[in-house]
């Protein structure tokens, strides 16, 4: 039996946070088990004032702890899903995926108001081309603005007054044990989230068969299934950070009811492709896994079909499409 393990994380609380909570549930399967805190300082926290869009994209938070565990200083990584990009990196895959936070995004405020109470022109903190799409669908009137760092740094800036309102991932702020502060949440439905929100993704080299029996007891099947879906969407309609995108599925494993809802949307128009599917994942002879894969690949191209590949190539092509703090008015 292995004596100890090395997890690579990021710096920033949140990471911290998620890297803990999984050391801690390990320590409770293994008592014997010592794990190391391999800190990792990536890219993507050292650029911290320009949207990821501009730099290079989410991949940014990943690629150096990826290189960590693949040259052995690490032998786990843990990440949010929703920063990784479709393709891991050769020789790494998805060991463990355990039980997904909520899924849903947040406004905050400091008085806790609701998006339709806002003012016109008030100023709406986000890093996120996403959410600035469906915002702006929600509420066109509004001054959708970037912002970047952790999370503790994006609401000091609200309490400063610099923003009226952010947007941020409720599942962050369940981790920080910040869910107690004025905050509204905005359903599925309003806002789509980011595919893999929610879900922490362990890592490892893929012939570790140690790790992968260490974390066996992390292990959620509901929610390896939805990351199937998402992540299967995500690769099949081949877009990036620069390409405002969304996809979100909930299972019932009781049930084997699978809903899964998916946008794409345009950074010039702001117009949105939205499409969705409700199905169970009971047909014979076949793994629910397969079956889950199947469903977000045919609503990818659902999408695609739909117009959604010129809006990512029209997106693509346009080299900072997040860099600016209009008020995000429609060509």
């Amino acid at each position: 039996m292995r004596r100890a393990l090395r997890i690579a994380t990021r710096r920033s609380p949140l990471a911290l946070a998620q890297t803990r909570w999984v050391a801690q549930r390990l320590s409770e399967f293994h008592p014997e088990l010592e794990v190391e805190e391999v800190l990792i300082t990536t890219k993507g926290d050292k650029i911290s004032d320009v949207p990821l869009s501009a730099i290079g994209g989410k991949g940014l938070f990943v690629s150096e702890i990826e290189t960590a565990v693949l040259e052995g200083r690490a032998d786990l990584a843990v990440h949010s899903l929703k920063d990784m990009p479709a393709k891991l990196a050769e020789g790494l895959e998805l060991v463990c995926v355990p039980k997904r936070e909520d899924a849903r995004d947040v406004l905050v405020s400091r008085n806790g108001c609701a998006l339709e109470e806002l003012n016109a022109g008030a100023r709406v903190g986000t890093s996120s081309l996403r959410r600035r799409v469906q915002l702006f669908g929600l509420r066109s009137d509004l001054d959708y603005a970037t912002i970047r760092g952790n999370v503790d740094t994006r609401l000091d800036k609200l309490n400063r007054g610099e923003y009226d309102a952010i947007v941020l991932a409720y599942a962050g702020l369940r981790r920080l044990g910040l869910e107690q502060r004025p905050l509204r949440l905005l359903s599925v439905h309003q806002m789509v989230p980011a595919v893999g929100q929610g879900i922490l993704a362990l890592e490892a080299k893929t012939r570790d068969g140690e790790v992968k029996g260490l974390l066996q007891g992390l292990q959620d099947e509901h929610s390896r299934i939805e990351m199937v879906v998402e992540r299967a969407f995500l690769e099949e309609i081949g877009g990036d950070c620069n390409v405002p995108l969304a996809g979100n599925a909930r299972y019932d494993a009781q049930s084997l009811r699978l809903q899964f809802n998916a946008m794409v949307g345009s950074t010039v128009s702001f117009r949105q492709l939205r499409a969705g599917s409700e199905c169970y994942l009971a047909q014979p002879g076949v793994s629910p896994r397969a079956q889950a894969e199947k469903v977000g690949r045919e609503i990818a191209q659902r999408l695609l079909s739909q117009g959604a590949r010129e809006m990512i190539r029209e997106a693509q092509s346009i080299s900072d499409p997040g860099a600016s703090d209009l008020r995000f008015r429609p060509a």
